[in-house]
């Protein structure tokens, strides 16, 4: 990736076009002339230096995380003191010539247990997407979580599932996804895998720094 912190302050738009190949300049003139609607989804984060680096998404926890990501100098955490801790462009960033609203994300299984999880249970997840733009577009709806009081660290977010939707001007699509044993089962200490009671966060967002998350407790 790249650090593109003045460019991102000073250009209206950047486009990351990675390797397109022989059709790149009708692809790259379409695009930037309005005739195709970008939709692609960042699959890595970008750093705002090259000091933030190495940057990606699904970093473990540390002993004191940072209470605000987005800002520089937060106290006795571990943060930068003269940048954020927050990627410039995250993993699953991408815009497009409309915009889009996630409503928050809702939980819709009540409770559960390992035991449940185990035996083909899941965990019904919903939100709400609207695009709120005049043009019609694709959206790439992203789920993900992160698993607290687990006999091993895991990470701060995982992508778990992702659905691609498209959606004409003002229209809204409800979008559901499930959790199950394959999902939440990991390698504990003991190179035993499985699912293990916990404090589950569940975000469905445009990238893996939005979404509005909503927590369950899996219960022994």
């Amino acid at each position: 990736p790249l650090t593109l912190l003045w460019e991102e302050q000073h250009i209206p738009a950047i486009l990351e076009a990675w390797f397109p190949g022989v059709q790149a300049g009708p692809a790259l003139a379409r695009t930037l002339y309005g005739e195709s609607n970008p939709s692609g989804k960042l699959t890595a984060s970008f750093p705002r230096s090259v000091g933030q680096m190495p940057l990606y998404y699904n970093a473990l926890n540390t002993g004191r995380p940072s209470r605000n990501p987005s800002r520089a100098g937060d106290g006795y955490s571990s943060a930068y003191l003269d940048e954020a801790n927050s990627a410039l462009f995250p993993f699953g960033w991408g815009l497009s010539y409309t915009s889009f609203d996630y409503a928050p994300t809702r939980i819709l299984t009540p409770k559960i247990r390992v035991a449940d999880l185990n035996k083909n249970g899941t965990i019904k997840v919903e939100s709400l997407v609207v695009n709120s733009g005049s043009r019609a577009g694709v959206e790439t709806v992203q789920l993900y979580i992160q698993q607290r009081g687990t006999s091993v660290a895991r990470p701060v977010r995982e992508l778990k599932g992702f659905q691609q939707i498209s959606l004409a001007p003002g229209e809204t699509r409800r979008v559901s996804f499930s959790l199950s044993r394959k999902e939440l089962a990991f390698w504990n200490a003991d190179m035993k895998f499985g699912v293990e009671p916990c404090e589950l966060t569940v975000w469905i967002g445009p990238n893996s720094q939005a979404g509005q998350g909503t927590k369950i407790r899996i219960e022994p």
